[in-house]
Parts: structure tokens; sequence; C-alpha cells
């Protein structure tokens, strides 16, 4: 039986182990790659160590596998309900990969449009992404919020993409992605970039370069020569096994790995055999805003009434000319706070992770037409906004680690032409992580003038 254009092939299948719902090839033409033994069909759910194991996710937790009547074996079906928003992986079903494995082309030359400089912080980590990339090691980018690190790539991926190398930039949440990516394009305009999150059109997994959310690489398997992870200690990235089993799970055998973090957690920064550069000074040399600790009495009863702390409304009410932050530790808190502002007449708008305008309002933001920004941690990374301020409300709240807390500190000052700014952290009693975290940004800044 003559096989099928490879092309097909590839634009389903490469570098990827997909359902067979998710592949559009005719039966037929899959039977004669598989017999051909060019498309490799594998159990979806298979017994390890005497548990159950989904192959595409990683999961073994035997309270996240349910069991129904099976319309396609006619039978009582197991599946897995930890990836079951990428379709439904269960018992009877097979995933499905294939063994070729091109590569983007090797005669790409003079790919980067950049004219910009780095900063000898940023040179250093520049110099050490193209020295994994060579030794296809592993390596962590420890950074300070507003060290420049994606400018840090900039050199490491021209280096991957003129040996024609496959690159998957993974962040955990959709907002960076779509923020990633008109920025990356400006600078390779010659390479075809994909972006893969909840609802995005990307439709070829061979693209050279694919910048996708961790939940996406569920989808890819032995696909990337290079692998860089943003953000690697955020949520949900740090607390969901099956993501960093999608991240390994996606390498090509001796890929380099590359880890990105202003706030790295032990265990990373323990592994054996990760190298680790350290940049704790900003690319505009100003240190970091230290966050001011301001107690603001039972907010939550104020709350209750429909106002705020007095403290926290003259400090907002002095700032209506300037873009502001309020962090809020919930979305039910978030409505409490917005109806007290309104109360107050304080204009603003606000913002959360299932907040379908979400987008729109921060684009809003970012142009002036809002002055006022209630949300919730959703906005605590990834985000970069000139002339800043920012405060949190309720920052002894358990939702306020120190990672979060560094994290937003970190949205403030972070342009060259505004190094400066305000941070406030309201709270009704100072807890481990606050002061964890005042102590992490002045002994980056510490370090910094060293």
């Amino acid at each position: 039986m003559p096989h099928p254009p490879q092309k097909a092939l590839l634009a389903e299948l490469y570098g990827r182990r997909l359902l067979r719902d998710e592949i559009s090839m005719l039966q037929t033409a899959l039977d004669s790659y598989l017999q051909a033994e060019t498309i490799l069909k594998e159990p979806a759910l298979i017994t390890q160590n005497h548990r159950l194991f989904c192959v595409r996710c990683g999961n073994q937790h035997p309270e996240r596998f349910a069991k129904h009547p099976c319309a396609r074996c006619q039978r009582i079906c197991t599946y897995c309900r930890h990836c079951i928003m990428l379709g439904k992986v269960r018992s009877c079903e097979h995933l499905y990969s294939t063994k070729i494995q091109p590569r983007t082309s090797s005669h790409h030359s003079h790919v980067l449009n950049w004219k910009g400089t780095l900063s000898p912080g940023q040179t250093k980590a520049s110099e050490a992404v193209i020295k994994a990339i060579e030794e296809q090691s592993a390596l962590l980018i420890w950074a300070v919020c507003g060290a420049g690190k994606t400018e840090m790539l900039f050199h490491g991926l021209e280096h991957a993409f003129t040996k024609g190398y496959r690159v998957l930039l993974a962040t955990p949440r959709t907002d960076v992605v779509k923020e990633l990516t008109p920025r990356l394009t400006n600078v390779f305009p010659t390479v075809p970039i994909a972006s893969y999150y909840g609802g995005s059109d990307a439709k070829d997994p061979s693209t050279p370069f694919i910048i996708a959310t961790t939940h996406q690489v569920l989808r890819f398997y032995k696909a990337f020569d290079v692998i860089i992870v943003d953000e690697v200690d955020a949520f949900p990235y740090s607390y969901d096994k099956s993501l960093q089993y999608a991240v390994t799970e996606a390498r090509k055998p001796n890929a380099t790995m590359i880890y990105l973090s202003a706030t790295p957690d032990k265990p990373l920064r323990q592994t054996p055999g990760l190298q680790t550069i350290k940049i704790a000074k900003r690319y505009h040399g100003h240190p970091l805003p230290v966050p001011t600790f301001r107690w603001c009495g039972h907010w939550r009863r104020k709350l209750q009434k429909s106002t705020l702390p007095q403290n926290v409304l003259d400090w907002l009410k002095q700032r209506q000319r300037k873009p502001v932050f309020l962090f809020a530790p919930s979305v039910a808190l978030l409505t409490q706070i917005s109806a007290a502002l309104h109360k107050h007449s304080l204009p603003h708008q606000t913002v959360h992770a299932t907040d379908p305008n979400r987008h729109t309002t921060v684009e809003a933001f970012r142009k002036g037409d809002i002055k006022l920004l209630v949300t919730t941690t959703i906005l605590e990374r990834g985000v970069t906004i000139a002339n800043l301020d920012v405060a949190v409300l309720g920052a002894e709240d358990a939702v306020f680690t120190e990672s979060a807390l560094v994290q937003i500190a970190g949205r403030v000052g972070r342009s060259t032409d505004d190094p400066t700014g305000d941070v406030l952290f309201f709270h009704y009693g100072r807890t481990k992580a606050m002061l964890a975290a005042k102590r992490h940004i002045q002994q980056m800044n510490r370090e910094g003038d060293e």
C-alpha cells in the first residue's frame, strides 16, 4: 500500500503524542505507517509498579482516575481525570507518535534582529546560555525581577536556530505566552514561531520555535533540542508534577534544559548537575524597590461594611494620576474591594484568572485608559508597566507566599526611565512570608552592589 505524503504526517504527529481522535489521518494511511513502524502506537494507560499510570500526563494518583461505561469498547472503562481537559485518556485508547525527527534548516544566519546592548550581568547569563546549548547541559538563570531575562536568551536562541535546533519556550501562564510571542517574532523575524495555549489556533507542531503554556506541552513528545522553562517556580508548574513530567517527555535525548526564575526553590537549586548563574542586579543598575509594611487593622471587617481602611484609601487617592496595581487575596475579596472603591468614587477595573475580558482590561491599563487595576495574583509575573506603584491588601493572607510577594514587588521600577516606585504591604499582622520576601529583596540588593 503506498504511503500518504510525509507532509501530512509531520503536520499532525511530528514531536507529539496524540489520541486517535486528535489525528485526522485516514485509518488506511495510519495502518500503513503503523505497519512500516514509522508511527508508534502504545497504550494510553498502563500499570507501573502495581499502580495505574497515565502515559500522557504521568498521573498515578488513584483518586485522579475514574470509571464509566464506555461507548467505544462497550465495557466499564478507566480514564484519567487529571488531563481530561486535553481529551479523554482511557484504558481502551492508544497514543500515537512518530520516529521521524526532522530539524529546522541549518542554513539560517543573522536571524537576530536586535540592536540593544546587554548589561554585564545579562552578558554573563547570555554566554552561559550559549555554552549550555553547545554542551547540551542544564542551566538555571536565577535573576532578579527586572534583570531582563528575555534579552539574556537572544544570542543563545540565535545560536540554536543556526544549528537547526528546535526550541520550546514554556511558561505556566497564557498571558505570558501572548506577551512573549509578538516580542520574539520581532526579534527573530525569519524564524517561524507558533504559540500554543488554550484556545490558540496553532496547527503546525514542526515549527522550529514553539512558545507554549506548560499544559500544552503535555501533547509534545521527544520534540525539542532546547527547552526553556520560564518562571519555573510559578503556579501551577511548581505544584503540578504532571507538567514537570510533560517537559521531561518533550525533550529529545541529551536536550539542553534552561530554567529561568527570580525566586527558584531550594530543591531546584540543589539539582545535581545543574549549573546556576545568579544575576542580583537589574539591567538598568538600580536596586529593587524594598516593600514597606503598613498595618491597616481588620480590613476584612471593613470590607464587610463596603469600605476600606483609611490609610489604604488615602494611599490610593494620592495616586489617582499614576498607574497602580492593588493585589487582592482572592476573587471573592476582589469583588468586595471593588464595591468599596465604587462607594468611595475611586475609578478602577478588576482582573482575575477566569475573567474573559482580562486581556482587554490589561491592555487598556497599559495604554493609560485605566489608572487603578485591582487584581489577584494572576498579574504577579510577566507584566511590565512603566511608572507603576503596587500595593497588597491583606499581605498576611496565605496566598501571598515569599515568592509571590517578591514577584509583586518586582513589578515596580522596571524601566530605565522610571527605576523607582512604591511597594506597600497593607496587613493585619506580619507573617514569615512577608519578612522573608523583604529579606530576599534586601539581600539581592546587597549582592548587586558588591
